[in-house]
């Protein structure tokens, strides 16, 4: 079975990161629940740009990543997650 990742932030769904919520309340099959709760998406306004800094601090901060690692691994993923690509 293959690991399911949040398709806005890239976090896989295991360490806290868990689905989360359709406005029915169901589980989203796309979003963890600090990206999207009640079929939105928690900062709506939120840029990639954005997302890779917050991304990329908490790899940092709370994964023990190296810095260029980590800003590199959002610069590469995240563009291509279904929240922000484009084409």
């Amino acid at each position: 079975m293959q690991e399911k990742f949040c398709e806005s932030c890239g976090a896989p769904f295991t360490d806290g990161f868990t689905q989360g919520t359709e406005s029915d309340g169901s589980l989203s099959e796309d979003y963890c629940n600090f990206c999207y709760d009640k079929g939105a998406f928690t900062n709506p306004n939120m840029t990639l740009e954005e997302m890779i800094a917050f991304c990329t601090d908490i790899m940092v901060k709370d994964f023990g990543f190296k810095r260029e690692d980590a800003l590199e691994q959002c610069n590469e993923g995240l563009p291509n997650l279904k929240r922000w690509k484009t084409a």
